[in-house]
């Protein structure tokens, strides 16, 4: 009796979460990405939950578990050594989610109110030289597989662009014009952007269109530009591990984002006004994208250096 009723308990903080997330999609219109982002951080809240009452008699609510039981919490997160990056996203995921319970009047208090966030050294971006991307983007073509050919227009088509990657495995085939040279994708709240792409990252891509994806596709009415082995929609998953493979061919360490940094750095280094990489990234705020301007400068010293 006693553990169906924790089950019951157990459930209903679940249940209140759902609500809280069906709010982030329905009226802030969070991409599925950052909505899983919350579930997991939010499904970690309870499982804390669960384990202080192993030796209650039950479930405290949300508005018994209090401003206590959220110091608690970060507490423990600080004893698992959690990265403080890490700390700072779970607790604003918290902080979110209690304002909203409130705001509804499913709590009376907020217990993360006056809780402080831990102070973040933001490093700047790590991009990596015109050279070490050309010897990325050379490395599919050292083997004649369709994979190969889809990874290499994969990635010339992410660094010509900028996009992130969930944009880019996002793609549909109606997305791209390789005759007029743009790429349409649809960044974080859905807002969309056109992003204009060299020639050389066009006609790899159009060739990938042509001769490669119709190999791949298993299914006529599939839309995903991008397509795996199965002819499913590439996942941001596996495009990971395929940039891991290139990457250690080359001896360096190359993230997904890595690329995406690169360009914005190559772009503001070769002369391009702030305003229109802030576009072409689809930051919502300039100041986001002034940091790359500091990983820009720094490398216009080191080249002075060299003079």
């Amino acid at each position: 009796m006693l553990k169906c009723l924790r089950l019951i308990q157990g459930a209903t903080l679940k249940l209140d979460i759902e609500r809280f997330l069906d709010y982030l999609r329905i009226e802030k219109g969070y991409s599925s990405n950052t909505i899983d982002a919350y579930r997991n951080d939010l499904n970690h809240l309870v499982d804390f939950v669960e384990q202080e009452a192993n030796k209650l008699s039950s479930l405290p609510s949300w508005d018994e578990f209090g401003r206590q039981g959220v110091l608690s919490y970060l507490l423990d997160l600080q004893a698992r050594n959690y990265a403080t990056s890490t700390v700072a996203r779970k607790l604003a995921a918290v902080k979110s989610f209690f304002s909203f319970m409130q705001s509804e009047g499913y709590i009376k208090n907020n217990p993360t109110k006056n809780v402080g966030s831990p102070k973040l050294v933001r490093s700047l971006p790590k991009p990596i030289s015109i050279n070490h991307v050309r010897l990325l983007l050379e490395q599919p073509s050292k083997v004649d597989t369709i994979e190969a050919k889809r990874d290499r227009a994969m990635l010339e088509l992410l660094y010509a662009s900028g996009m992130r990657v969930s944009e880019l495995v996002s793609l549909d085939l109606g997305d791209i014009d390789t005759t007029e040279c743009f790429v349409r994708c649809f960044g974080k709240g859905h807002k969309e952007r056109l992003i204009p792409i060299h020639e050389q990252a066009a006609r790899v891509v159009n060739i990938y269109i042509e001769e490669v994806r119709p190999n791949l596709t298993h299914n006529p009415v599939q839309k995903a530009l991008f397509l795996n082995l199965r002819g499913d929609r590439l996942t941001r998953q596996g495009f990971w591990q395929i940039l891991k493979g290139y990457s250690h061919a080359i001896n360096l360490e190359i993230t997904p984002h890595t690329l995406r940094h690169s360009f914005a750095t190559h772009m503001l280094n070769g002369g391009a006004n702030l305003r229109s990489v802030q576009e072409l990234l689809g930051h919502a705020n300039i100041a986001t994208t002034q940091i790359y301007t500091h990983v820009a400068n720094k490398d216009i010293k080191k080249l002075a250096n060299l003079l």
